[in-house]
């Protein structure tokens, strides 16, 4: 059965489509910083960094580069009206507060219950990176993940148990892939869309725990 994974612009269209209007969201590094992008124009969607913007704006390549104004991939952004800037107490305080509605971070590892591991994975010549996850996670009210659904030897990012150090216990709310859209539930993971011509069995099978399927499941096309 042929299917096509999503890309990352992909998933990142996905995720942004999903996000409500009036919501204060924080994006972590790598395919959530490409959610700005997407946000849909009608939609009054407020961003937050953890280095201190509140009204985070796109980048302007016609402004001159001002490294004060960055995201967390490193990317320059610019401050959208009424925006704010803080230090870092101030803004590790909004997020620790319960202030933020939602967080999109990566992950290497989640577990079947939501459990995040996305700081170390302890492979010889990594630097672990904290960061703020534990923090947002700890204070997000949502918490969404955007990754690959298998890793790079092909074994499964979603699993029972994760084997590498957490970032939260239960935290995550839906799962985002290059697959399938999951949502993280009391009684499981349950699917609510997956790309088109991809088997549920062949999605199960790349997966380390049980899946069910939402039945309004959606399929999703790439592009």
């Amino acid at each position: 059965m042929h299917f096509e994974k999503l890309g990352r612009r992909d998933i990142a269209r996905l995720v942004a489509a999903d996000i409500p209007d009036g919501a204060y969201v924080n994006l972590g590094i790598g395919i959530p910083t490409l959610v700005s992008a997407f946000l849909p124009a009608d939609r009054d969607v407020i961003l937050h960094t953890e280095n201190g913007i509140v009204g985070m704006g796109p980048g302007d390549s016609g402004v001159p580069l001002d490294l004060d104004l960055i995201n967390a991939s490193k990317e320059a952004v610019t401050l959208l009206p009424g925006a704010s800037i803080t230090d870092h107490v101030v803004s590790f305080a909004m997020m620790r507060g319960g202030h933020l509605d939602l967080t999109v971070l990566g992950a290497f590892q989640v577990s079947a219950r939501g459990d995040l591991a996305n700081w170390d994975t302890g492979a010889p010549g990594t630097i672990p990176a904290v960061g703020g996850a534990m923090d947002l996670v700890a204070g997000a009210r949502q918490v969404y993940i955007t990754m690959e659904h298998v890793a790079k030897d092909g074994r499964p990012k979603i699993v029972e148990e994760c084997t590498y150090p957490l970032t939260g216990a239960g935290v995550v709310d839906r799962i985002y892939t290059d697959l399938a859209v999951i949502d993280v539930l009391a009684q499981g993971l349950q699917v609510r869309a997956m790309v088109a011509g991809l088997a549920f069995s062949d999605l199960q099978s790349m997966t380390g725990c049980p899946l069910t399927l939402a039945a309004d499941c959606q399929a999703l096309m790439p592009g």
